[in-house]
């Protein structure tokens, strides 16, 4: 499957008002009040932009910050850090390797026995793919990360 990020006028008619802001001027959402934060179905979630897989929900976990956390990437070829010092302080952002989506932010506060990472992601940036819609939406190759 190959991913890329639409031209901008296409992306202004695919996304919303919040995805586009969020994804392409480095916004962030309202913790608590987006769609994931509490999500605690299984599957994959991808960018919203282009659908490079980026994240699992079986590395998702309750961070308490009312944004999305995971411990790690669904496969690291998939996304990119870049010094945030935005805010009078510095952070590592993550974005996603082909679109160059703005997903938020990884830190270093996570849990210790999974790695200490937690990767802070706005909702808007993703899209939801269940378990049990992976073959369909072309992503069946990570239905083995379920089988247990």
């Amino acid at each position: 499957m190959k991913y890329r990020k639409p031209p901008r006028e296409e992306l202004r008619k695919k996304l919303t008002p919040e995805q586009f802001y969020i994804t392409q001027e480095n916004g962030t959402e309202r913790p608590f009040q987006n769609e994931y934060w509490d999500n605690t179905k299984e599957g994959i979630y991808v960018d919203i932009v282009s659908g490079e897989p980026l994240f699992s929900s079986l590395d998702q976990y309750d961070a308490g910050c009312g944004w999305p956390s995971f411990t790690k990437p669904i496969d690291k070829e998939y996304v990119q850090f870049r010094k945030d010092t935005s805010h009078g302080i510095i952070r590592t952002e993550v974005r996603s390797t082909s679109a160059d989506s703005h997903l938020g932010h990884v830190f270093s506060d996570g849990p210790q026995d999974r790695g200490g990472l937690r990767y802070c992601i706005n909702s808007a940036a993703l899209r939801f793919i269940p378990r049990a819609d992976l073959e369909k939406e072309g992503y069946g190759h990570y239905a083995k990360l379920f089988e247990k």
